[in-house]
């Protein structure tokens, strides 16, 4: 994992560690938006990661669709 992406997985893991518990487990895709940044920044790297956990943050709303949307491969 390249030094940006694991730098980017801080905020994430602290999000996880501190918010989620409190928020709750109310994520419309499978697999969460976390655990999918994580693996998005570990098989794409920084930049391609990050540009990848935004279009799905981005997709999360309610007027959005659900279900599984796994990461995609290289």
């Amino acid at each position: 994992m390249s030094l940006l992406a694991r730098v980017l997985c801080l905020p994430i893991h602290a999000y996880r560690l501190f918010f989620s518990p409190w928020v709750g487990h109310n994520c419309r895709f499978q697999p969460t938006c976390s655990a999918y940044a994580l693996e998005a920044l570990q098989k794409h790297g920084g930049f391609k990661g990050a540009v990848l956990t935004l279009k799905r943050l981005l997709r999360c709303h309610p007027w959005g669709s659900d279900g599984y949307d796994p990461v995609p491969d290289e």
